[in-house]
């Protein structure tokens, strides 16, 4: 596939696009009839790097309609869903004014993130630990859609109500609706955190309580965890540095903070899982929250670039009940030579154990996910 860059003049704000919309690898971002109702969403796909297929442009040039063309428009797979669903968060939170029936809304996306975890949640982890082609923009919608999957994942092992479960992912999607597009400009920048942006870090759970209650948002439980999710115990939190935090919101600063150790800034490179987890697992002093998230991401989970004993370098692409011991999917022989199918291995079996995990992810940054699956669509 010969990709071209997307060219703005052709996309029309309030119109279909004429074309599907991919990124630089290729993988489909928005579908062709898509509507892009804004300047600002017309931006951010420009500014994350939108590409489309010289192919379908000559054919819709010669007047041939798409849908006729030779290769037939795959749907979304689980990849594009999840990043669907991030494009949708966006689409709601980024406005100035009031969201209409907000409670309703932001329930209907918690739901969609459930029934994605539902369906695989190693892909879910998968995409919260490969962060390596995610653009800076998008980083605060992101961050809180790997949270809320998280939250999920945490409260299961957990074993807590379905409602209050809930009323947590809900909190994940908008702890931080005040700062979303701050988040963005703070991971792209090379310097450290200006006064300005500190002051709106600091004061923004108890603004994201503010819109949440003008927006319509009675639920306790989710403005409690907004209201607490960076208050500690030893009183160093903020913005009211309590002595007492709520279950929940404990609950929700600890996924929140470590799905912000494994996600990359251009200051710093992500923590690998592992340190993520060992820092985790320190501050919360082996918590039960801590405990959960550790145990369900497993020593290696999907996602990390490992070194097997047989020589060959393989991305953990499922867990087992074995932390140690997860499904990994070879993409170079024993050499170090990368291979053109990908071979899976249990790597509890004899010879393919884990060595540890690789530093230089080279080779594994032009892989797309969808070939470590092994799957097209889903």
């Amino acid at each position: 596939m010969k990709l071209l860059r997307l060219p703005r003049q052709k996309v029309q704000i309030g119109a279909p696009l004429p074309w599907n919309v991919r990124d630089t690898q290729g993988k489909l971002l928005l579908s062709r009839g898509h509507v892009v109702e804004n300047e600002h969403q017309l931006e951010a796909l420009l500014e994350r790097g939108a590409f489309v297929d010289a192919l379908e442009v000559q054919t819709s040039v010669k007047g041939v309609d798409v849908e006729q063309a030779k290769t037939p428009v795959a749907p979304l797979n689980l990849f594009g869903l999840w990043d669907q669903l991030t494009l949708q968060l966006e689409k709601l939170l980024h406005v100035a004014q009031p969201v209409p029936d907000l409670p309703q809304q932001v329930q209907a996306l918690a739901e969609q993130v459930l029934a994605l975890v539902d369906r695989d949640a190693d892909i879910g982890i998968y995409r919260a630990v490969r962060q390596d082609h995610a653009h800076a923009f998008y980083y605060g919608y992101a961050h809180c859609v790997h949270t809320a999957m998280m939250c999920i994942l945490m409260c299961r092992r957990l074993q807590w109500p379905a409602s209050k479960m809930m009323s947590l992912v809900n909190a994940a999607l908008t702890m931080n609706m005040t700062i979303l597009d701050l988040q963005g400009q703070m991971a792209a920048q090379d310097v450290p955190m200006k006064d300005r942006q500190r002051a709106a870090i600091h004061a923004h759970p108890a603004k994201a309580v503010e819109a949440l209650k003008a927006g319509g948002v009675t639920d306790e439980d989710w403005l409690m965890a907004v209201a607490h999710h960076h208050e500690r115990a030893d009183g160093s939190g903020y913005p009211l540095g309590l002595g007492e935090v709520s279950e929940i919101g404990v609950a929700l600063r600890v996924n929140d903070v470590f799905m912000a150790k494994i996600s990359p800034r251009v200051l710093r490179p992500a923590l690998s899982s592992q340190e993520a987890a060992r820092q985790l697992f320190r501050e919360d002093k082996g918590g039960p929250v801590s405990m959960a998230i550790i145990k369900e991401f497993g020593i290696y989970p999907p996602g990390d670039f490992v070194s097997l004993a047989s020589g060959e370098l393989a991305v953990v692409v499922r867990r087992t009940d074995n932390a140690k011991a997860p499904i990994v999917a070879a993409i170079t022989d024993t050499a170090g030579h990368p291979i053109v199918k990908t071979v899976r291995h249990d790597t509890s079996k004899a010879g393919y154990n884990i060595v540890g995990p690789v530093a230089d992810k080279s080779i594994f940054l032009r892989m797309p996910p969808e070939r470590l699956y092994g799957f097209s669509e889903l």
